[in-house]
């Protein structure tokens, strides 16, 4: 009986932790299969060639960090709530958060991955969007927070300024609260005082 040929999925998972770990760069075909224990003719087994292996990894990421990513969250019935488990699946360390990242890195000098990146981060931004217009009418002002809270998501984990008297996970947690709770502007426009509700529109 012949040896069993390393899955075509482990090669994928090992270029997403080289991708990780290193960038692009780091995702070479003898170093993939010296970090298996294989040789590299069973590379060539499953993919034509190492940008074949770039293009099966980003269809795995963008998969795994958006399509199941959704698939959880819209458990949820609450929209805000939907909003936080995505940040928390995909932007709050873990396996996806490095890949993310090396992801943005790597988008910077290829426009193909650019064009996927912009894909996946349209795809988040409506998340927001969807989830934010339930209780603030104004499409600006949905626009507005999406944009900042997906900004904050990402900007954080670059951002080494201290916050006095307070931990960055306090901070953090009071943005998220700003951004996406319902404020008593917002309570006003959507109930005003004379009792006439405003229409809600959607983003």
């Amino acid at each position: 009986m012949g040896a069993l040929r390393t899955p075509r999925e482990t090669w994928i998972e090992e270029g997403l932790r080289a991708l990780a770990e290193g960038g692009a760069e780091a995702v070479r075909v003898e170093a993939l299969a010296k970090a298996l224990g294989v040789t590299k003719g069973g590379f060539y087994g499953y993919f034509a060639s190492r940008e074949a292996l770039l293009n099966e990894m980003l269809d795995a990421w963008e998969r795994e960090s958006v399509d199941e990513v959704i698939d959880r969250v819209v458990q949820e019935s609450d929209p805000v709530e939907r909003v936080r488990l995505a940040g928390k699946l995909t932007f709050s360390g873990g396996h996806l958060l490095p890949i993310d990242l090396a992801v943005r890195d790597w988008a910077r000098r290829d426009r193909a991955v650019a064009d996927r990146l912009r894909r996946v981060d349209n795809r988040r931004m409506q998340l927001l969007r969807d989830a934010i217009s339930t209780f603030c009418p104004d499409p600006e002002e949905v626009e507005a927070r999406s944009l900042l809270a997906f900004c904050m998501a990402i900007g954080s984990h670059f951002l080494a300024a201290d916050h006095p008297g307070r931990t960055h996970a306090e901070v953090r947690a009071r943005a998220g609260r700003l951004l996406l709770d319902r404020s008593p502007g917002t309570e006003d426009r959507t109930n005003p005082p004379n009792g006439r509700q405003q229409d809600s529109r959607n983003a």
